[in-house]
């Protein structure tokens, strides 16, 4: 089911600078999608082991995080300590991705980095997340 903006518990929003990024609130997690990217800069996930996104992507991607931390349903869900679930940002040269060790999902059983047109995060692990992708601007 999806509602509108104003709607309940779950919806689907597109980010208003551009189309590169939506966000989808349900069952205690938000889910990042990218339909308009090319497969080389697709962002990677390895189910339920980390995340890796193109260090192009990670200013608008920390916006993502700060708008998904606005949201109601991350205060009803948000618990203290969930920064340690994290890794600090590694780049990776070969090719210009980020990686962060940490619980992000898309549902693919294999292991190993996978492109994800979409990877869920759950809500009291945005802030932790939010954290290190600023952390790892700030010094780059």
């Amino acid at each position: 089911m999806t509602l509108e903006l104003t709607g309940g518990p779950e919806f689907d929003a597109l980010a208003t600078e551009s189309a590169r990024w939506t966000r989808h609130y349900a069952g205690g997690e938000v889910t990042f999608g990218c339909p308009a990217r090319t497969p080389e800069r697709t962002p990677r996930v390895w189910s339920g082991r980390g995340l890796g996104l193109a260090e192009a992507e990670l200013p608008r991607f920390a916006r993502q995080l700060a708008r998904a931390m606005k949201h109601w349903t991350y205060w009803e869900a948000r618990v203290p300590g969930s920064l340690q679930c994290w890794s600090a940002g590694r780049y990776d040269d070969e090719d210009g991705f980020v990686y962060f060790l940490g619980p992000c999902t898309h549902g693919d059983p294999w292991p190993g980095y996978r492109p994800a047109r979409a990877f869920a995060i759950a809500l009291p692990h945005v802030r932790g997340l939010r954290i290190r992708v600023a952390a790892y601007l700030a010094i780059h």
